[in-house]
């Protein structure tokens, strides 16, 4: 199927789903944000500094979501001990790209970080992150290992499946948190996008979370609340995730998605996947709390 055809198809099929209202207290903030329908900006290009940029501007720019002075979280995935051809980490070009735009914004401190699965030398290594953000060769930005110290426990409050947990200190405390994930597959989730990317700021056992595990991405995404979401289809994972590892599995689309709606991100970033914005189950529990739109027929998409 032509993809701008399929793309076509899931908006005409989110519009005519007649969507339960969530029972949740309905702010002032979002009657606005019924009014003005959430903006995701998609852009394709093979250098990724400049894609960067190019997906940023109808967002308005980094400057729109980092004010001088800020302390910016930069939050990629760089969970494994992988190449970036092998699409399990985020792109460390993107990356770099991030962190330098927010450091021409006038950010004081740009911290990156990952709570990785495999050992954390290699992982932050052999992803190429760790020397994309050294090579910017700016003292503000920095690339740092998980100090378990910093772990804190936290009431989630709005939580519904999970209302405890213990999340990273720099996670909560900065200015602006920007979501990096990868766009790529998992055997338990479907797919890993913006909100499973949390799972890298938060400490504890992370294998108690599998059970009723989307109802918990969505009540994490209700204290870990990215300004910014930028998801890196540069490459995706079709198979075998989250590790991966044969280049067999991977699909070059040298694409970026980005919005600070986390949930219009997520939707749309499952239809590379030639899935439906309801196939994954995190989306649906948020959009059900009102963390964000998942019908595509109510996004703003702007092709940057």
């Amino acid at each position: 199927m032509d993809r701008r055809q399929f793309i076509r198809d899931i908006v005409l099929w989110s519009a005519g789903i007649a969507l339960v209202t969530p029972r949740f207290t309905i702010r002032p903030e979002a009657l606005a944000a019924e009014q003005q329908p959430p903006l995701l900006s998609i852009a394709k290009g093979e250098e990724y500094a400049t894609l960067v940029t190019r997906v940023l501007e109808p967002l308005g720019g980094m400057a729109h979501f980092v004010r001088p002075g800020d302390k910016v979280v930069v939050k990629p995935n760089i969970a494994w001990d992988r190449s970036p051809e092998q699409a399990a980490n985020t792109h460390p070009l993107v990356v770099q790209a991030l962190v330098h735009q927010a450091l021409e914004a006038g950010a004081q401190r740009v911290l990156v970080f990952d709570r990785t699965c495999n050992e954390q030398r290699r992982c932050y290594a052999n992803s190429g992150i760790e020397q994309a953000v050294r090579a910017i060769n700016d003292r503000r930005a920095v690339i740092e290992h998980v100090d378990q110290r910093k772990f804190v426990p936290v009431d989630i409050t709005k939580g519904q499946s999970l209302t405890r947990w213990e999340l990273y200190r720099d996670a909560l405390d900065c200015d602006c948190y920007i979501n990096v994930p990868v766009a790529k597959h998992h055997g338990l989730s479907r797919l890993t996008l913006g909100l499973k990317n949390s799972m890298g700021a938060i400490g504890g056992n992370r294998g108690r979370l599998h059970f009723d595990l989307a109802q918990k991405l969505a009540d994490l995404a209700t204290v870990i609340r990215p300004k910014l979401t930028v998801i890196d289809a540069t490459r995706i994972l079709l198979r075998n995730g989250p590790q991966g590892g044969s280049l067999n599995d991977v699909r070059r689309l040298d694409t970026l998605i980005a919005s600070a709606d986390p949930v219009a991100a997520d939707a749309y970033a499952t239809t590379l996947f030639d899935l439906p914005p309801d196939a994954v189950e995190s989306t649906v529990a948020a959009h059900a709390m009102g963390l964000g739109e998942m019908d595509l027929g109510k996004i703003r998409i702007v092709e940057a």
